[in-house]
């Protein structure tokens, strides 16, 4: 993966860890490594999403200036 994914990269790769762990696919050596992979992913995607809502609530006042 590449070092800036996309939300719905970063979210399809955390999906895939999370379906490895609940599965039992993960061998405990590498645990941790999945682990911590998916805290780095669930703050790709909490970072990109606030960015997206503040974008959304500027744009909307921008709207709202020419009433």
């Amino acid at each position: 993966m590449k070092k800036n994914p996309t939300y719905k990269e970063a979210f399809n790769e955390l999906r895939e860890i999370i379906n490895e762990i609940e599965e039992g696919e993960v061998n405990v050596d590498l645990l941790s490594v999945k682990v911590k992979r998916a805290v780095g992913l669930i703050k790709v995607c909490k970072d990109k999403l606030a960015s997206t809502e503040e974008d959304v609530d500027r744009i909307l006042e921008e709207l709202g200036e020419g009433d």
